[in-house]
């Protein structure tokens, strides 16, 4: 999409009009990450208290995806997977414990070294490709805070070796000083780590309010680089990733942002004492063991699930808070109606549900993501209406071939997924389509318009409609009336996505 004017080129005393191109008018894309966010916002009611009005302001101008799946359910398999537009058995990149993307594969063309190739400028900021290093390599530009998620450092919260015995206790303390200076006791819900109670590490498992200004808070930080750039942007066209830390645990946010539930404490997720019963052994250890979070039963025990619900839903609204001051900055520049805007989550994350913390399930809790795609306002003749919603079950793994094919740029041989441009079209194609989710080789995940299948790699299984069950309560995988529909749906998974090739 390259436009041709006519510019005089004079030698001597002649004029001579010659066609050269002297504008590229390719889309930009603002391409915003936001981690460990669930359903949880206001445009997608997972919450009835989340309080998300930039997020739900972005969905009334383009298409929200409501069926949208990661490829994995864990930050550096899902990022992988969007970054190199394949899924984890092409790139061995399975889960958090897996070598980083560019460690294992250092050549692959990944989404912005392909828009760099084509002439975009490239920009990039917070969490986007799970590692810090490989960020730098990916962009052009790329910054960097320490205050990631929170406003301490990373050796700042580190326990001393008089502090650390403690923290397997059910009083661990160790003392750290805010940027002011003020000392500060954590963890700040006094609760025993389940993961790692016997390193120095700082408990990531925690929330509570901060009494920080904002400026202190990683998020705020990247937001103003972000914004900067955008007002520094020339005619090229640029490509700009803002990857959000919150709301990753620890759940720590400004204490404004708690100010609410004063006044109306936080519901608690629908959950059924019996959920598990119906699962196999290792379902039900997938469940409860503290992989990426801590044990349920440790926040229940320590009366602390509703503080962790309201910290949740704070740190969801101050980032949101974070995504206004984007799209704010955005459209008050000369090119904000020629920007592809994409707000997506890595994966999505428990709060008890099925007695689950943190991700790293096959469930529709741990899967699904808020994922809202704008066109640009300019070409917004050629897609559907602003506001639509699109039911069709998706994938993250989509977005590759969408916005290489949205700006005209060449997109790289192998790619697995599909691009969304028809359903930003139509929303209403919904046939067909399927969203895999894989959780280490052997276990995947399948969502279909209605259902959601979980196999295991002991082959045990799942089966759960969402028109009858959205919070997957009742497993019909055992019911003999399921058999034919199980068929159906087995078959729809690719062989080569559930084993390391």
């Amino acid at each position: 999409m390259l436009k041709r004017s006519a510019v005089a080129i004079v030698y001597g005393t002649v004029a001579v009009l010659s066609h050269a191109v002297i504008a590229d008018e390719r889309p930009n894309v603002l391409f915003i990450a936001v981690d460990d966010l669930n359903d949880w916002i206001g445009c997608l009611g997972g919450h009835p208290q989340a309080l998300t009005p930039n997020m739900d302001r972005l969905a009334a101008r383009g298409v929200l995806f409501t069926n949208a799946h990661c490829a994995a359910p864990a930050c550096n398999p899902s990022r992988a997977a969007v970054f190199s537009g394949r899924m984890p058995s092409r790139t061995g990149i399975w889960s958090n414990r897996s070598p980083k993307l560019l460690k294992q594969h250092p050549t692959m063309q990944l989404l912005p070294t392909v828009f760099a190739k084509t002439g975009y400028d490239t920009l990039g900021t917070g969490k986007l490709l799970d590692s810090g290093s490989a960020n730098r390599t990916l962009f052009t530009e790329y910054f960097v805070t320490e205050q990631r998620w929170s406003p301490f450092t990373r050796d700042g919260v580190r326990y001393t070796s008089r502090e650390l015995p403690s923290k397997a206790t059910d009083n661990p303390r160790h003392v750290v000083n805010e940027t002011n200076g003020d000392p500060v006791v954590l963890p700040f819900n006094r609760m025993p780590s389940d993961r790692k109670p016997m390193t120095t590490d700082g408990e990531s498992f925690d929330w509570g309010p901060v009494d920080v200004p904002e400026s202190d808070m990683g998020d705020t930080r990247i937001t103003d680089w972000a914004v900067q750039r955008l007002r520094d942007r020339g005619d090229t066209p640029f490509f700009l990733g803002v990857g959000y830390y919150r709301p990753h645990i620890p759940l720590f946010a400004p204490s404004s942002y708690f100010d609410r539930f004063a006044q109306a404490p936080a519901q608690l997720p629908s959950v059924r004492q019996d959920d598990l019963d119906d699962l196999s052994p290792v379902a039900r250890k997938w469940a409860v063991e503290p992989i990426t979070a801590g044990r349920h039963s440790t926040v229940v025990q320590h009366k602390q699930w509703r503080n962790a619900v309201e910290a949740y839903l704070a740190c969801t609204t101050f980032v949101d808070h974070q995504v206004g001051r984007l799209i704010d900055a955005l459209d008050h520049t000369s090119f904000g109606d020629n920007t592809i805007i994409v707000l997506w989550s890595d994966h999505g994350w428990h709060l008890g549900e099925k007695q689950h913390w943190g991700k790293w399930t096959g469930w529709e809790r741990s899967t699904r993501v808020p994922l809202i795609i704008v066109p640009p306002k300019k070409l917004a003749d050629e897609f559907a209406r602003s506001g639509s919603r699109c039911d069709a079950p998706v994938s993250l793994i989509d977005l590759f071939p969408t916005l290489t094919e949205m700006c005209d740029v060449t997109a790289p041989g192998g790619l697995e997924g599909e691009s969304l441009v028809p359903l930003l079209r139509d929303p209403e194609n919904v046939e067909n389509r399927r969203a895999v989710t894989t959780f280490d080789p052997g276990n995947v995940s399948l969502r279909t318009d209605h259902y959601r299948y979980v196999r295991y790699s002991d082959d045990s299984e799942e089966l759960y409609d969402h028109r009858t069950d959205p919070h997957e309560w009742q497993n019909l995988a055992g019911e003999p009336n399921s058999r034919p529909l199980l068929e159906q749906l087995r078959k729809r998974i690719p062989p080569e996505w559930t084993s390391e090739q």
